[in-house]
């Protein structure tokens, strides 16, 4: 089993739940990810680039994710929290994830690692 997966498997509910969840949309939303582990969590590449990554803490799943700032819909869902670069899409229950929004940003995303030039 690679080290990713394990970190996810070997969560606590709801937490292992939100986790495989999460990584499903990302999976079908980013054709040939490559899901690595770094600093003892799992990264999702595109493009050989860092596109997120997963982090359990405390009572919740963050998404976190760089490159904010293009962003136009559904930053008021955003989680910033003493970082100065990195936001999140926070999930406490499997119920709190929105696909919608979660694909918009891996979308959104996807576009700016092929092309950092162009906004919105």
């Amino acid at each position: 089993m690679k080290p990713a997966e394990a970190y996810i498997l070997k969560q606590d509910e709801p937490f292992k739940s939100i986790l495989l969840d999460v990584k499903a949309i990302i999976e079908a939303v980013v054709k040939d990810v490559d899901v690595q582990y770094k600093w003892k969590l799992p990264f999702f590449y595109f493009e050989e680039r860092p596109l997120c990554y997963l982090n359990q803490s405390k009572d919740y799943v963050d998404v976190c994710f760089w490159h904010s700032a293009i962003m136009e819909k559904h930053t008021e869902l955003f989680v910033r929290e003493k970082r100065k670069s990195v936001v999140s899409l926070r999930y406490k229950s499997v119920e709190d994830v929105d696909a919608e929004v979660l694909v918009y940003v891996l979308e959104v995303l996807m576009e700016y690692k092929l092309n950092p030039f162009k906004r919105g």
